[in-house]
């Protein structure tokens, strides 16, 4: 661990398993302070006694749409001295097979909105105070967010939300990095539940496109959107001005 990564703090959401959790490790390796949660409670705390191997660690198991617990996250968040880095990585898929929108449940839908899209905000706002100059925030979006993929009217159209929230925020806090990152497809739970009868093993694991996010953690880019697997063949080439 260098001094430098001892002074920085990294809040990830949804980091008990999948590309969270494979973030928060080599973010732990590298000896970065960290702060997440997720909503299973064996899960994290799993996560947290990998993790607390290599730095320390603050575990807040709760539903980021829950102000309580954004609230609790705020705290750490300021325990800590501020936080020089917000992964929003939490979301939700929604039905499993996913409804096409002329059959989409409303009331899911709006769910799904809440999830992916209000929560995000609603924990940067929480946390406008403790991020630290030149922050980095990334939500984690999907090519489901540009692409018009059959079935994905509910997940992808909650990410395209995300990003378009993210892009204004970064026009309107030039002093942070917002970064709206797809990972790809990758061998998780989520990708298993929208593909319910498929074999996905043939999708990379959540690990391969840590090293992009790292890059964005770490590196110089300006804010807007990436592709995290292109990031570590071809760093600087994949950013969109809008």
């Amino acid at each position: 661990m260098t001094g430098e990564s001892l002074d920085r703090t990294a809040i990830i959401t949804g980091a008990s398993r999948g590309l969270g959790l494979a973030l928060a490790c080599t973010l732990a390796e590298d000896g970065w302070a960290l702060i997440i949660d997720a909503r299973g409670e064996e899960a994290l705390e799993n996560a947290r006694a990998e993790l607390s191997r290599h730095t320390h660690v603050t575990a807040i198991r709760g539903d980021v749409a829950d102000e309580v617990h954004r609230a609790a996250i705020s705290e750490a968040a300021n325990e800590a001295g501020g936080v020089d880095a917000l992964v929003n990585n939490a979301s939700i898929l929604g039905p499993s097979p996913q409804p096409e929108l002329l059959d989409y449940p409303l009331d899911v839908l709006e769910e799904v909105y809440r999830q992916n899209v209000i929560s995000p905000l609603a924990l940067i706002q929480a946390l406008s105070k403790e991020l630290k100059p030149q922050a980095r925030i990334i939500n984690v979006t999907s090519d489901a967010a540009v692409e018009p993929y059959e079935g994905w009217g509910g997940y992808g159209s909650s990410k395209a939300a995300l990003e378009q929230l993210s892009n204004i925020l970064a026009a309107e806090n030039p002093e942070l990095r917002v970064y709206r990152v797809d990972p790809g497809d990758m061998r998780t739970r989520m990708q298993q539940e929208a593909f319910p009868d498929e074999d996905i093993s043939d999708r990379p694991l959540p690990e391969e496109s840590v090293p992009g996010f790292i890059e964005l953690l770490t590196g110089d880019l300006p804010s807007g959107r990436y592709e995290a697997r292109e990031l570590s063949t071809s760093v600087g080439t994949t950013a969109a001005d809008s």
